[in-house]
This record gives structure tokens, sequence and C-alpha cells, in this order.
């Protein structure tokens, strides 16, 4: 149940922060609001995810997958520029997300 939380978190915080690219700096109302529910909804599911999981395990997991899936829809649906380094940068985040899990995994 944790995971399904925890994916809960990702899946608002990845929306809160879209919702925060096209409220064009808190000048449009729903971006706006939307941003800050997916911020409020993102932290109480972490929250309850922290109940049952490590702290390290549950911020890794939040903040890797946060940061790849945001720079992808950056990159494929926003218009960012996209390079090889870029990728590899998206890469090794993801990398260490599964690197610090296999080692909670002991």
């Amino acid at each position: 149940m944790a995971y399904v939380t925890l994916a809960g978190a990702i899946l608002s915080e990845i929306l809160a922060t879209t919702s925060m690219k096209y409220s064009h700096g808190f000048s449009r109302l729903w971006p706006s609001l939307g941003t800050a529910v997916g911020y409020v909804v993102a932290f109480a599911l972490l929250a309850r995810t922290l109940k049952s999981m490590s702290v390290g395990t549950a911020y890794a997991i939040w903040s890797g997958a946060g940061t790849a899936v945001i720079a992808a829809i950056g990159m494929v649906f926003l218009g960012e520029s996209t390079s090889t380094l870029k990728i590899l940068g998206v890469l090794l985040v993801i990398a260490g997300v599964v690197v610090l899990n296999l080692d909670g995994a002991h």
C-alpha cells in the first residue's frame, strides 16, 4: 500500500509542477490553484507513505521519479531542448534511485 500512496504523491507532484508552468508566475487562477492543490495532495500522500516506508527510500523515489518525468514532459511536450547530456542526466537520476533502493533492500 505504501507504494500506491507514493505513486499518488508522485503523480500529484508532477501535475502540480506542470500546472505551475502554465500559471505564468501565478498570474493565472486555475493553473495556480492546480499547483497549490497538487502540492498539498502530494505532501499529504508522501507523509502517509512515510508511516510505513523509510524516509530515504520514499524521498529518493518521489524526487527521482518526479524529476525524471518532469524533465521528459519538458522535452517532449513543452518544447524544451533535448540533448544527449540532458538525457544522460535523467538516466543518472533514475540510476541513483535504483541504487539507493538496492541498498535499502538488505
